[in-house]
Protein backbone atom coordinates (compact mmCIF):
# COMPACT_ATOMS: atom_id res chain seq x y z
CA UNK A 1 0.00 0.00 0.00
CA UNK A 2 1.19 3.90 -1.33
CA UNK A 3 0.82 6.53 1.97
CA UNK A 4 0.73 9.97 0.03
CA UNK A 5 2.22 12.30 2.20
CA UNK A 6 2.49 15.97 0.39
CA UNK A 7 -0.81 17.26 -2.02
CA UNK A 8 1.00 18.70 -4.62
CA UNK A 9 -2.02 21.39 -5.15
CA UNK A 10 -0.43 22.27 -1.62
CA UNK A 11 3.07 22.98 -2.22
CA UNK A 12 3.78 26.46 -2.16
CA UNK A 13 2.02 26.52 1.59
CA UNK A 14 4.32 23.86 2.99
CA UNK A 15 7.31 24.58 5.19
CA UNK A 16 10.40 25.25 3.69
CA UNK A 17 13.80 23.33 5.15
CA UNK A 18 15.69 24.90 7.50
CA UNK A 19 18.57 26.66 5.72
CA UNK A 20 21.05 24.78 8.03
CA UNK A 21 20.18 21.48 6.25
CA UNK A 22 21.92 22.87 3.45
CA UNK A 23 23.61 19.70 2.74
CA UNK A 24 21.18 16.85 0.86
CA UNK A 25 20.97 13.22 1.83
CA UNK A 26 21.43 11.43 -0.80
CA UNK A 27 20.38 8.22 1.62
CA UNK A 28 17.16 10.35 2.85
CA UNK A 29 14.82 7.60 0.68
CA UNK A 30 16.42 4.64 2.47
CA UNK A 31 14.94 2.09 5.01
CA UNK A 32 16.06 1.60 7.84
CA UNK A 33 17.19 4.96 8.26
CA UNK A 34 20.94 5.42 8.22
CA UNK A 35 22.22 6.15 11.63
CA UNK A 36 25.15 8.15 12.94
CA UNK A 37 27.70 5.95 15.00
CA UNK A 38 28.43 6.11 18.22
CA UNK A 39 31.97 7.60 18.50
CA UNK A 40 34.29 8.80 21.10
CA UNK A 41 35.76 12.30 21.17
CA UNK A 42 38.62 11.80 19.44
CA UNK A 43 37.05 9.38 16.39
CA UNK A 44 34.60 11.82 15.92
CA UNK A 45 37.07 14.43 15.02
CA UNK A 46 38.94 11.96 13.00
CA UNK A 47 35.42 11.49 11.27
CA UNK A 48 35.22 14.64 10.63
CA UNK A 49 38.43 15.83 9.50
CA UNK A 50 38.29 12.98 7.11
CA UNK A 51 35.04 14.07 5.58
CA UNK A 52 36.55 17.24 4.99
CA UNK A 53 40.13 16.19 3.55
CA UNK A 54 38.16 13.76 1.03
CA UNK A 55 36.23 16.93 0.13
CA UNK A 56 39.70 18.40 -0.75
CA UNK A 57 40.29 15.56 -3.01
CA UNK A 58 36.97 15.95 -5.30
CA UNK A 59 38.43 19.07 -7.56
CA UNK A 60 42.27 18.93 -7.82
CA UNK A 61 41.33 16.62 -10.93
CA UNK A 62 39.95 19.80 -12.94
CA UNK A 63 42.36 22.99 -12.04
CA UNK A 64 45.40 20.78 -12.18
CA UNK A 65 45.01 19.96 -15.69
CA UNK A 66 43.58 22.89 -16.55
CA UNK A 67 47.20 24.98 -15.49
CA UNK A 68 49.01 23.02 -17.44
CA UNK A 69 46.85 22.24 -20.52
CA UNK A 70 49.46 24.06 -22.86
CA UNK A 71 52.12 21.66 -22.21
CA UNK A 72 49.88 18.84 -22.51
CA UNK A 73 48.78 19.60 -25.68
CA UNK A 74 52.74 20.33 -26.86
CA UNK A 75 54.09 16.90 -25.68
CA UNK A 76 51.15 14.66 -26.50
CA UNK A 77 49.86 16.70 -29.84
CA UNK A 78 46.51 17.12 -29.13
CA UNK A 79 44.68 19.41 -30.96
CA UNK A 80 41.95 21.86 -29.36
CA UNK A 81 39.35 20.29 -29.91
CA UNK A 82 40.42 16.96 -28.43
CA UNK A 83 41.61 19.04 -25.40
CA UNK A 84 38.43 20.42 -24.61
CA UNK A 85 37.15 17.06 -24.59
CA UNK A 86 40.00 16.06 -22.10
CA UNK A 87 38.75 19.13 -19.86
CA UNK A 88 34.96 18.22 -20.55
CA UNK A 89 35.03 14.43 -19.70
CA UNK A 90 35.26 14.37 -16.02
CA UNK A 91 32.19 16.61 -16.49
CA UNK A 92 30.15 14.95 -18.03
CA UNK A 93 31.00 12.04 -15.98
CA UNK A 94 29.46 14.33 -12.90
CA UNK A 95 26.17 13.79 -14.77
CA UNK A 96 26.40 10.70 -16.14
CA UNK A 97 27.75 8.45 -12.50
CA UNK A 98 25.45 11.35 -9.67
CA UNK A 99 22.27 8.77 -10.11
CA UNK A 100 23.99 5.79 -9.09
CA UNK A 101 25.44 7.29 -5.73
CA UNK A 102 22.51 6.65 -3.59
CA UNK A 103 22.13 2.93 -4.78
CA UNK A 104 25.23 1.62 -4.29
CA UNK A 105 25.33 3.35 -0.63
CA UNK A 106 22.00 1.26 0.10
CA UNK A 107 23.85 -1.87 -1.50
CA UNK A 108 27.43 -1.44 0.18
CA UNK A 109 26.88 1.61 2.81
CA UNK A 110 27.58 5.14 2.10
CA UNK A 111 31.09 4.61 4.15
CA UNK A 112 32.27 1.95 1.71
CA UNK A 113 30.94 3.06 -1.42
CA UNK A 114 32.90 6.00 -0.43
CA UNK A 115 36.37 4.14 0.54
CA UNK A 116 35.27 2.64 -3.67
CA UNK A 117 35.33 6.67 -4.44
CA UNK A 118 38.74 6.95 -2.93
CA UNK A 119 40.36 3.80 -4.56
CA UNK A 120 38.90 4.83 -7.81
CA UNK A 121 40.14 8.63 -7.42
CA UNK A 122 43.85 7.98 -6.43
CA UNK A 123 44.16 4.95 -9.30
CA UNK A 124 42.83 7.56 -11.88
CA UNK A 125 44.37 10.31 -10.47
CA UNK A 126 47.70 8.08 -10.67
CA UNK A 127 47.74 6.22 -14.06
CA UNK A 128 48.01 10.25 -15.40
CA UNK A 129 51.28 10.25 -15.00
CA UNK A 130 51.59 7.59 -17.45
CA UNK A 131 52.64 9.70 -21.09
CA UNK A 132 49.52 7.84 -22.82
CA UNK A 133 47.13 9.56 -24.32
CA UNK A 134 44.29 6.76 -24.49
CA UNK A 135 45.39 6.79 -20.72
CA UNK A 136 44.80 10.06 -20.46
CA UNK A 137 41.42 10.01 -21.20
CA UNK A 138 40.86 6.37 -19.58
CA UNK A 139 42.14 7.66 -16.17
CA UNK A 140 40.73 11.37 -16.46
CA UNK A 141 36.77 9.44 -17.14
CA UNK A 142 37.42 6.75 -13.81
CA UNK A 143 38.58 9.74 -11.49
CA UNK A 144 35.77 11.88 -13.12
CA UNK A 145 33.30 8.82 -12.06
CA UNK A 146 34.68 8.32 -8.80
CA UNK A 147 34.33 12.26 -7.88
CA UNK A 148 30.31 12.40 -9.69
CA UNK A 149 29.55 9.68 -6.57
CA UNK A 150 31.50 11.51 -3.87
CA UNK A 151 30.23 14.92 -4.89
CA UNK A 152 26.73 13.02 -4.23
CA UNK A 153 27.04 10.88 -0.97
CA UNK A 154 29.63 13.13 1.03
CA UNK A 155 27.41 15.89 1.92
CA UNK A 156 24.61 13.30 3.04
CA UNK A 157 27.62 11.61 5.16
CA UNK A 158 28.85 15.57 6.69
CA UNK A 159 25.09 16.07 7.55
CA UNK A 160 24.10 12.79 9.34
CA UNK A 161 27.60 12.71 11.13
CA UNK A 162 27.30 16.30 12.64
CA UNK A 163 23.68 17.36 13.15
CA UNK A 164 24.70 19.20 16.23
CA UNK A 165 27.38 21.32 14.16
CA UNK A 166 25.80 21.37 10.98
CA UNK A 167 26.63 24.75 10.35
CA UNK A 168 30.44 24.95 10.62
CA UNK A 169 30.72 21.38 9.16
CA UNK A 170 29.01 22.65 6.32
CA UNK A 171 31.51 26.01 5.99
CA UNK A 172 34.24 23.32 6.37
CA UNK A 173 33.16 20.98 3.53
CA UNK A 174 32.63 23.91 1.38
CA UNK A 175 36.20 25.59 2.24
CA UNK A 176 37.65 22.23 1.84
CA UNK A 177 36.30 21.80 -2.32
CA UNK A 178 37.32 25.24 -2.88
CA UNK A 179 40.73 25.01 -1.60
CA UNK A 180 41.34 21.77 -3.21
CA UNK A 181 40.49 22.96 -6.78
CA UNK A 182 42.52 26.23 -5.75
CA UNK A 183 45.61 24.94 -4.67
CA UNK A 184 45.62 22.75 -7.70
CA UNK A 185 45.68 25.31 -9.93
CA UNK A 186 48.34 27.49 -7.65
CA UNK A 187 50.79 24.49 -6.76
CA UNK A 188 50.53 22.20 -9.64
CA UNK A 189 53.10 23.66 -12.08
CA UNK A 190 55.16 24.28 -9.08
CA UNK A 191 55.34 21.01 -8.25
CA UNK A 192 56.25 20.18 -12.26
CA UNK A 193 59.04 22.33 -12.05
CA UNK A 194 60.50 22.00 -8.18
CA UNK A 195 59.86 18.55 -7.49
CA UNK A 196 58.90 15.90 -10.69
CA UNK A 197 59.79 17.31 -13.47
CA UNK A 198 57.34 16.83 -15.87
CA UNK A 199 53.36 17.71 -16.61
CA UNK A 200 52.77 14.10 -16.45
CA UNK A 201 54.33 13.75 -12.41
CA UNK A 202 52.24 17.03 -11.73
CA UNK A 203 49.05 15.96 -12.72
CA UNK A 204 49.39 12.25 -11.27
CA UNK A 205 51.01 14.02 -7.98
CA UNK A 206 47.18 14.83 -6.76
CA UNK A 207 46.75 11.30 -6.55
CA UNK A 208 48.95 11.94 -3.30
CA UNK A 209 46.44 13.25 -0.71
CA UNK A 210 44.10 11.02 -2.13
CA UNK A 211 46.38 8.27 -1.04
CA UNK A 212 46.70 9.65 2.57
CA UNK A 213 42.65 10.36 2.92
CA UNK A 214 41.97 6.62 1.65
CA UNK A 215 44.24 5.37 4.17
CA UNK A 216 42.55 7.35 6.81
CA UNK A 217 39.66 6.40 5.65
CA UNK A 218 39.86 3.24 5.31
CA UNK A 219 39.62 1.61 8.61
CA UNK A 220 36.93 3.66 9.59
CA UNK A 221 34.31 2.58 6.59
CA UNK A 222 35.62 -1.36 7.37
CA UNK A 223 34.52 -0.62 11.12
CA UNK A 224 31.15 -3.29 11.79
CA UNK A 225 29.45 -4.63 9.46
CA UNK A 226 27.74 -3.10 6.57
CA UNK A 227 24.12 -2.80 6.33
CA UNK A 228 21.74 -3.06 3.17
CA UNK A 229 18.78 -0.93 2.81
CA UNK A 230 16.31 -0.94 0.40
CA UNK A 231 14.11 2.43 -1.35
CA UNK A 232 11.40 3.39 1.19
CA UNK A 233 10.07 6.08 -0.32
CA UNK A 234 9.57 7.69 -3.81
CA UNK A 235 8.80 10.74 -5.25
CA UNK A 236 6.24 11.53 -7.94
CA UNK A 237 5.51 14.34 -9.82
CA UNK A 238 9.10 15.86 -9.98
CA UNK A 239 10.32 15.44 -13.69
CA UNK A 240 6.87 16.67 -14.89
CA UNK A 241 7.07 19.93 -13.19
CA UNK A 242 8.24 23.29 -14.59
CA UNK A 243 9.83 24.74 -11.40
CA UNK A 244 12.24 21.66 -11.18
CA UNK A 245 13.07 22.05 -14.56
CA UNK A 246 14.11 25.71 -13.75
CA UNK A 247 16.09 24.53 -10.84
CA UNK A 248 17.92 21.96 -12.57
CA UNK A 249 18.98 23.79 -15.93
CA UNK A 250 20.04 26.80 -13.34
CA UNK A 251 22.15 24.37 -11.37
CA UNK A 252 23.65 23.59 -15.03
CA UNK A 253 23.89 26.67 -16.68
CA UNK A 254 25.91 28.09 -14.03
CA UNK A 255 27.89 24.76 -13.47
CA UNK A 256 28.88 25.52 -17.31
CA UNK A 257 30.56 28.76 -16.39
CA UNK A 258 32.24 27.45 -13.38
CA UNK A 259 33.64 24.91 -15.34
CA UNK A 260 34.60 26.92 -18.13
CA UNK A 261 36.21 28.96 -15.35
CA UNK A 262 37.89 25.65 -13.88
CA UNK A 263 39.24 24.18 -17.78
CA UNK A 264 40.08 27.78 -19.30
CA UNK A 265 40.56 30.51 -17.33
CA UNK A 266 44.60 29.74 -17.18
CA UNK A 267 45.13 29.03 -20.54
CA UNK A 268 42.91 31.75 -21.22
CA UNK A 269 45.30 34.09 -19.21
CA UNK A 270 48.25 32.46 -20.76
CA UNK A 271 47.52 33.13 -23.89
CA UNK A 272 47.02 36.90 -23.03
CA UNK A 273 50.50 36.88 -22.13
CA UNK A 274 50.88 35.98 -18.65
CA UNK A 275 53.00 33.58 -17.54
CA UNK A 276 52.05 29.84 -16.32
CA UNK A 277 52.88 30.53 -12.89
CA UNK A 278 50.72 34.14 -12.52
CA UNK A 279 47.82 32.27 -14.28
CA UNK A 280 47.67 29.82 -11.71
CA UNK A 281 48.14 31.78 -8.59
CA UNK A 282 45.20 34.52 -10.41
CA UNK A 283 43.44 30.90 -11.07
CA UNK A 284 44.09 30.23 -7.70
CA UNK A 285 42.73 33.46 -6.15
CA UNK A 286 39.55 33.66 -8.29
CA UNK A 287 38.20 30.30 -6.79
CA UNK A 288 39.59 30.87 -3.02
CA UNK A 289 36.94 34.03 -3.22
CA UNK A 290 33.95 31.57 -3.94
CA UNK A 291 34.49 30.06 -0.50
CA UNK A 292 33.54 33.92 0.69
CA UNK A 293 30.27 33.72 -1.30
CA UNK A 294 29.17 30.13 -0.83
CA UNK A 295 29.41 30.84 2.79
CA UNK A 296 27.54 34.31 2.60
CA UNK A 297 24.50 33.70 0.14
CA UNK A 298 22.52 30.73 1.49
CA UNK A 299 21.84 32.57 4.71
CA UNK A 300 21.63 35.97 3.08
CA UNK A 301 19.27 34.66 0.02
CA UNK A 302 16.84 33.01 2.73
CA UNK A 303 15.77 35.89 4.15
CA UNK A 304 14.84 37.47 1.26
CA UNK A 305 11.49 37.22 0.01
CA UNK A 306 12.73 35.39 -2.98
CA UNK A 307 15.81 34.63 -4.74
CA UNK A 308 15.15 36.47 -8.16
CA UNK A 309 17.18 39.50 -7.17
CA UNK A 310 19.86 37.34 -6.12
CA UNK A 311 20.44 35.50 -8.66
CA UNK A 312 20.48 37.94 -11.35
CA UNK A 313 22.70 40.14 -9.43
CA UNK A 314 25.39 36.64 -9.24
CA UNK A 315 25.13 36.04 -12.72
CA UNK A 316 25.82 39.74 -13.66
CA UNK A 317 29.09 39.34 -11.52
CA UNK A 318 30.12 36.69 -12.65
CA UNK A 319 29.87 37.48 -16.57
CA UNK A 320 30.81 41.15 -16.98
CA UNK A 321 33.97 39.30 -14.71
CA UNK A 322 34.88 36.90 -17.65
CA UNK A 323 34.38 39.17 -20.08
CA UNK A 324 37.00 41.84 -18.10
CA UNK A 325 39.31 38.87 -18.13
CA UNK A 326 39.01 38.56 -22.25
CA UNK A 327 39.81 42.09 -22.77
CA UNK A 328 40.72 44.25 -19.90
CA UNK A 329 44.06 45.45 -19.69
CA UNK A 330 46.35 42.52 -17.87
CA UNK A 331 47.41 44.76 -15.22
CA UNK A 332 43.55 44.51 -13.93
CA UNK A 333 42.87 41.02 -14.15
CA UNK A 334 43.37 40.39 -10.54
CA UNK A 335 40.37 42.74 -10.06
CA UNK A 336 38.40 40.69 -12.32
CA UNK A 337 39.58 37.34 -11.02
CA UNK A 338 38.27 38.22 -7.84
CA UNK A 339 34.92 39.62 -9.30
CA UNK A 340 34.35 36.76 -11.06
CA UNK A 341 35.09 34.16 -7.92
CA UNK A 342 32.79 36.30 -5.91
CA UNK A 343 30.17 35.89 -8.44
CA UNK A 344 30.93 32.43 -9.15
CA UNK A 345 30.85 31.02 -6.05
CA UNK A 346 27.64 33.03 -4.97
CA UNK A 347 26.02 31.14 -8.20
CA UNK A 348 26.93 27.40 -6.86
CA UNK A 349 26.03 28.33 -3.13
CA UNK A 350 22.41 30.47 -4.85
CA UNK A 351 22.28 26.59 -6.87
CA UNK A 352 21.97 24.26 -3.96
CA UNK A 353 20.36 26.66 -1.96
CA UNK A 354 17.64 26.68 -4.47
CA UNK A 355 17.28 22.66 -4.30
CA UNK A 356 16.01 23.21 -0.69
CA UNK A 357 14.05 26.14 -0.89
CA UNK A 358 11.81 24.91 -3.43
CA UNK A 359 11.60 21.54 -1.18
CA UNK A 360 8.79 20.61 0.74
CA UNK A 361 10.73 17.87 2.07
CA UNK A 362 13.77 15.91 2.14
CA UNK A 363 13.12 12.87 0.24
CA UNK A 364 11.53 15.67 -2.29
CA UNK A 365 15.27 17.39 -1.90
CA UNK A 366 17.31 14.56 -2.54
CA UNK A 367 15.38 13.91 -5.82
CA UNK A 368 15.52 17.02 -6.95
CA UNK A 369 19.60 17.29 -6.12
CA UNK A 370 19.47 14.12 -7.93
CA UNK A 371 18.03 15.39 -11.02
CA UNK A 372 19.79 19.00 -10.85
CA UNK A 373 22.77 17.13 -10.51
CA UNK A 374 22.35 14.29 -13.06
CA UNK A 375 20.84 16.57 -16.04
CA UNK A 376 22.74 19.60 -15.01
CA UNK A 377 26.10 18.53 -15.13
CA UNK A 378 25.48 16.85 -18.45
CA UNK A 379 24.51 20.49 -19.85
CA UNK A 380 27.35 21.86 -18.13
CA UNK A 381 29.83 19.72 -20.02
CA UNK A 382 28.61 21.51 -22.83
CA UNK A 383 30.55 24.91 -21.61
CA UNK A 384 33.89 24.07 -21.41
CA UNK A 385 33.57 22.04 -24.80
CA UNK A 386 32.45 24.57 -26.52
CA UNK A 387 35.03 26.93 -25.47
CA UNK A 388 37.72 24.73 -26.99
CA UNK A 389 36.04 24.17 -30.35
CA UNK A 390 35.87 28.31 -30.29
CA UNK A 391 39.51 28.36 -29.45
CA UNK A 392 39.92 25.49 -32.57
CA UNK A 393 37.63 27.33 -34.85
CA UNK A 394 38.56 30.96 -34.54
CA UNK A 395 42.45 30.48 -32.93
CA UNK A 396 41.71 32.50 -30.14
CA UNK A 397 39.35 32.78 -27.05
CA UNK A 398 38.54 36.46 -27.49
CA UNK A 399 34.66 34.66 -29.40
CA UNK A 400 34.36 32.63 -26.17
CA UNK A 401 32.84 36.05 -24.52
CA UNK A 402 29.54 35.24 -27.07
CA UNK A 403 29.42 31.82 -25.33
CA UNK A 404 29.58 33.28 -21.97
CA UNK A 405 27.14 35.87 -22.33
CA UNK A 406 24.77 33.52 -23.62
CA UNK A 407 25.23 31.09 -20.56
CA UNK A 408 24.88 34.16 -18.73
CA UNK A 409 21.62 34.79 -19.92
CA UNK A 410 20.31 31.52 -19.44
CA UNK A 411 21.19 31.85 -16.09
CA UNK A 412 19.52 34.96 -15.40
CA UNK A 413 15.82 33.81 -17.01
CA UNK A 414 16.20 30.21 -15.05
CA UNK A 415 17.26 32.20 -11.98
CA UNK A 416 13.85 34.04 -12.43
CA UNK A 417 11.55 31.41 -12.49
CA UNK A 418 13.98 29.04 -10.18
CA UNK A 419 13.76 32.12 -7.40
CA UNK A 420 10.64 32.41 -7.09
CA UNK A 421 9.00 31.76 -3.33
CA UNK A 422 7.25 28.64 -4.36
CA UNK A 423 7.79 24.61 -4.23
CA UNK A 424 7.67 22.29 -6.70
CA UNK A 425 4.77 20.49 -7.38
CA UNK A 426 6.13 17.12 -6.71
CA UNK A 427 5.31 14.72 -3.67
CA UNK A 428 6.99 12.36 -1.73
CA UNK A 429 4.93 8.29 -1.43
CA UNK A 430 6.25 5.77 1.21
CA UNK A 431 6.01 2.40 -0.22
CA UNK A 432 5.36 -0.16 2.20
CA UNK A 433 7.07 -3.33 3.19
CA UNK A 434 5.62 -6.76 2.07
Amino acid sequence: MNQTFRDPHKAEAAEPLDIEDQLIDAEADSLPAPQPPVLSRSARILLGASLVLIAFNLRPLFSSLSVLLPEVMQATGLSTASASVLTTLPVLCLGLFAPLAPKLAQRFGAERTLLGVLVLLTLGTGLRGVQSVPLLFLSTFAAGAAIAIGNVLLPGLVKRDFPDRAAMMTGLYTMALCAGAASAAGLTLTIEHHVVGSWSGALAAWAVPALIVLMIWAPQALRGKAQARHSGFRVVGLWRDRLAWQVTLFMGLQSALAYCVFGWMAPILRERGLDAATAGVVVSASIMMQVVTCLLVPSFAVRRRDQRAVCVALVAAAVIALIGILFAPLSTVLVWAVLQGIGQGGLIAAAMTLIVLRSPDSHVAAHLSGMAQGVGYVLAAIGPLLVGFIRSWTGSFAASAVLFIALGIGVAIMGLGAGRALHVGARTVRIDDR
